[in-house]
């Protein structure tokens, strides 16, 4: 099965159950941790590593 690999704040929504604001701190929280530029995407394996959540619990959250 084809998934997206971009992870939006929608998908921390989904995924974590937080709030829009939450969501989007841990995206940013993530994109300091990993030294990435604010125009940079989190990737799945990235909310992975950063989070500790399985790969395959975080697929099914990734519809297109």
């Amino acid at each position: 099965m084809i998934h997206r690999v971009v992870i939006y704040a929608k998908d921390v929504e989904n995924i974590t159950g937080k709030e829009n604001q939450a969501a989007r701190r841990l995206l940013k929280k993530i994109k300091k941790q990993l030294g990435k530029a604010p125009q940079e995407f989190v990737t799945m394996q990235d909310f992975c590593l950063v989070t500790g959540i399985p790969e395959e619990v975080v697929v099914p959250f990734l519809k297109y």
